[in-house]
């Protein structure tokens, strides 16, 4: 399921689901790090978002700034972390996203 189009997540309100992007595994030098000394990955694919919360009158809603095959840096610890069909991905809040990584 590396692809957004295998997605059967469909998040609510103002959330995505993240697929997150591997971390390095070596350093710049060519050293390997291991599994145990690598951090958290902030960066992630979005594979589905959510149609958006409600305005305060509630009349209409609040689209995303984000898309389906964006990638985004997200808060270090934002989230929560799932596993379904055996693939694991973060649903965030859109507060959770920094920013869009633009190539």
């Amino acid at each position: 399921m590396s692809t957004a189009t295998k997605t059967v997540l469909k998040p609510l309100e103002d959330r995505v689901v993240v697929k997150t992007l591997e971390a390095e595994q070596t350093t710049a030098s060519g050293l390997v790090i291991p599994d145990t000394a690598k951090e958290k990955p902030q960066e992630g694919e979005v594979l589905a978002v959510g149609p958006g919360r409600w305005d305060d009158e509630g009349d209409k809603r609040i689209p995303l700034d984000v898309n389906v095959g964006d990638v985004v840096l997200y808060s270090k610890y934002g989230g929560t972390e799932v596993k379904y069909d055996n693939e694991e991905y973060l649903v965030l809040s859109a507060r959770d996203i920094l920013a869009v990584v633009e190539k």
